[in-house]
């Protein structure tokens, strides 16, 4: 799939930049949760509502038609994937192997070309190091794009809460 991401005024990088992609794997991190315990059943803040929806907003706004969207059992990442999935017109699916601890993103995305994943740190960023190679800090509510190894986006809620409007 290629997309070109439109023009910004985020006051970052990618302000006035057109960057061509073809993204198949997206990964996005739960949004903020409230503390507590048990941590399974930790739901989100107010703000994590709006991260999850902004997240889904700026995908519709950047033209990604994804097939799926598989997010981990625990309830701050189930509730992220149906703000998310709201705008994207799809069900979000439970996947385990994505509920904590180490998992490799190509074998949860099997099946599809183009794919939302939605889970926790720090085992998002490391699978985006396993398949890029980068060093990142997704931040709560963050989403990384990857494509055949190359880390084609990255972006910080702020960035997806501009995009989404």
């Amino acid at each position: 799939m290629s997309l070109v991401l439109k023009t910004w005024k985020l006051g970052s990088s990618l302000a006035g930049a057109a960057v061509t992609v073809r993204v198949v794997i997206w990964l996005l991190r739960h949004g903020d949760a409230e503390p507590g315990s048990p941590d399974a059943e930790r739901p989100l803040t107010s703000e994590g509502r709006s991260q999850g929806t902004n997240a889904g907003r700026a995908l519709v706004a950047l033209g990604v038609a994804l097939e799926a969207c598989l997010t981990s059992p625990r309830v701050r990442a189930v509730e992220t994937a149906r703000r998310a999935c709201e705008a994207l017109a799809l069900e979000p699916l439970t996947e385990q192997r994505l509920e904590g601890g180490p998992f490799d993103p190509r074998e949860v995305a099997a099946g599809w070309e183009d794919v939302l994943l939605v889970g926790h740190d720090p085992d998002f960023s490391t699978a985006v190091h396993n398949l890029t190679g980068a060093q990142v800090r997704l931040s709560k509510g963050g989403l990384a794009g990857v494509d055949r190894g190359e880390l084609s986006v990255l972006l910080r809620p702020a960035e997806l809460a501009a995009i989404a409007g």
